[in-house]
């Protein structure tokens, strides 16, 4: 192996180290390198992120299955990707709820953000969302399990991946120092980098495909939803934040999923 291609090995490494301590609570050595830049990288990652609380989330369901009913497996494999998480995307949802729902400036909508406490917004917002996520996905536990599984992966997958996205089309437009994810917000990826984190994305998203061609529909729903919610932050914001982006993961995760059980049905 050549000094290069051990050194680009040894960097991707710290990226994906990088990206499991900033995304998840899942332990990383001690040693791990970690830097402003090394996190901003670290989202070419995200996606795989996905494959690894998707797996999780499906392997919970599955041991569960063996001996509770499909609802509580359900419910004990959301539970299983909110503290492997810790609850990351669904605080910037919660946050995001409460800034769009109670704002009306800018800078009222930015500090309600900030704001640590939980508003009415956030509180059905969260009951909403979760409560549709959890309804979709007993229906869709009611299919074959390795349409089940695949549907939930790819979930989880792609619906990092449009989070990540946004970054590469819309603004910033929050005071770094008070951001929660200040190193990674307002940093685009190389075109090459965008190209990787993608092709993490495709194969639970082309298995979904050849299994159910129609999928097609449920991934440009789930786009379209990501776009749209940024598009709308863009016009009340100017732009993007990092609750923004954890908003945009849960609403095309949960598009996907009622989109894909409309389909299968």
């Amino acid at each position: 192996m050549s000094t290069a291609t051990s050194n680009t090995g040894q960097t991707h490494l710290a990226y994906f180290l990088a990206a499991v301590m900033f995304y998840t609570r899942l332990p990383v050595p001690e040693s791990a390198a970690h830097s402003e830049h090394i996190l901003n990288k670290s989202r070419i990652y995200f996606p795989v992120i996905g494959w690894i609380v998707g797996a999780l989330a499906i392997l919970v369901f599955w041991l569960a299955n063996q001996v509770l009913p499909t609802s509580v497996s359900v419910l004990l494999s959301m539970i299983a990707t909110i503290l492997v998480t810790g609850a990351f995307h669904e605080d910037g949802f919660a946050d995001s709820c409460d800034g769009l729902g109670g704002g009306w400036q800018t800078e009222q909508v930015l500090t309600i953000m900030k704001d640590s406490r939980v508003g009415t917004y956030a509180v059905v917002g969260l009951i909403l969302i979760l409560g549709l996520k959890l309804l979709a996905l007993m229906e869709l536990a009611q299919h074959p399990f390795w349409l089940f599984a695949l549907i939930y992966l790819a979930a989880h997958t792609i619906s990092r991946l449009y989070s990540s996205l946004v970054i590469e089309v819309f603004d910033y437009v929050q005071d770094i120092d008070a951001s929660k994810v200040k190193p990674i917000t307002d940093r685009r990826l190389e075109p090459t980098e965008i190209a990787i984190t993608t092709c993490f994305t495709a194969l639970p998203v082309l298995l979904l495909l050849i299994a159910w061609t129609n999928a097609v529909i449920a991934l440009l729903s789930a786009a379209l939803m990501a776009w749209g919610f940024a598009r709308y932050s863009a016009y009340r914001i100017g732009g993007y934040t990092g609750d923004i982006l954890g908003a945009v993961q849960q609403l095309s995760e949960v598009v996907f999923l009622v989109a894909m059980l409309a389909l299968v049905n």
